[in-house]
């Protein structure tokens, strides 16, 4: 194994990057070419760089793509506001050959790995832990966060009756309500490049109209990022804009990502003079209905444990803070 350290993405390259993502045990989109470096562009600008880059006889193994956040302390690239599952890349099956070298190569450096969000699967919660005592380091892996994650049934009757039947009771008597009061209102969705850059505008409004909190999150270089980041990751196939379109204009709007069968719901806006109706509720609902009809088998919500995110009926996945560093 051959551990090199480059001080930008373009070293190893969007083709490479690309091929060795579609390999990866998890294919989030938050570790694409396109969602990391237009990150790298937006909040890492003057940072240093450090991307480790392992390799087997001339092949790609794995990628750890790193930003110094402090003196002497690094986070994966993507960043923690932004990105709900971040990792090594890593060809699948390989992930403790290139920790190995990646310890080995590190070992003597006294500065500290912060690797925020890692998803409870990765073999870097297990791994990276287990085999830093042999280099002399230390490794240690807590719980940072969970994501409420519902596993899909084969029809949208078969989930409901997963539901309790408040939950379920509830549910319907929103879509029943917003049908009697809204009756033109409409789910849609824009899944290409297009379609989304022309509606990016109203999920922006309404996400900034929604609450206070997500009009300060959406500040001019969020925008920026998103704006960017959206009609790319469309052309991959990975995301979507969802709305509850009326006459009266959209009632709420939901972000989703889509990878390996799982639907993610990013983000989210709603008309706050229809708050009274929850169309974001309904809007969920008809999401959760379409992913199915769909043939996936996740729907993920994604970090935050909003209470709102459980009356659909997930189940907990933690998410993991990985931390390397000299041993003590």
């Amino acid at each position: 194994m051959k551990v090199v350290v480059h001080d930008r993405l373009d070293a190893v390259g969007a083709p490479a990057w690309a091929g060795l993502h579609a390999r990866t045990r998890l294919g989030s989109p938050f570790l694409t070419w396109t969602w990391q470096t237009e990150w790298a562009r937006a909040f890492a600008q003057g940072s240093r760089l450090e991307i480790w880059r392992v390799e087997d006889n001339q092949q790609l193994v794995a990628v750890l793509p790193l930003y110094e956040a402090e003196p002497g302390v690094f986070r994966l690239l993507g960043g923690v506001d932004v990105s709900d599952y971040l990792d090594l890349l890593a060809l699948a099956g390989r992930e403790e050959e290139a920790w190995t070298a990646l310890l080995g190569a590190r070992a003597a450096a006294t500065a500290v790995w912060d690797l925020h969000a890692v998803p409870a699967a990765s073999p870097t919660v297990t791994s990276a832990p287990a085999l830093a005592p042999a280099f002399g380091l230390g490794a240690s892996a807590t719980v940072e966060e969970r994501c409420p994650v519902l596993a899909l049934p084969s029809s949208w009757e078969a989930y409901l009756e997963t539901l309790s039947g408040k939950q379920r009771h509830e549910l319907m008597r929103k879509m029943r309500r917003l049908a009697r009061e809204v009756p033109d209102a409409r789910p849609s969705c824009a899944a290409t490049r297009s379609d989304i850059e022309t509606r990016v505008g109203d999920f922006l409004d309404l996400h900034r109209r929604s609450r206070a909190g997500k009009a300060r999150f959406m500040d001019p270089r969020m925008e920026g990022f998103f704006r960017r980041v959206a009609g790319a990751l469309a052309e991959l196939g990975v995301m979507r804009l969802w709305f509850l379109d009326a006459s009266s204009g959209p009632l709420a709007t939901f972000l989703t990502l889509e990878w390996d069968a799982t639907v993610g719901l990013y983000n989210s806006g709603f008309h706050p003079d229809r708050a009274s109706l929850a169309p974001g509720l309904v809007l969920l609902g008809h999401l959760i209905r379409d992913a199915i009809a769909r043939g996936k088998r996740r729907f993920d919500f994604l970090r935050g444990e909003e209470q709102y995110k459980y009356d659909f009926g997930p189940t907990a996945e933690a998410v993991f803070r990985v931390t390397i560093g000299p041993a003590r």
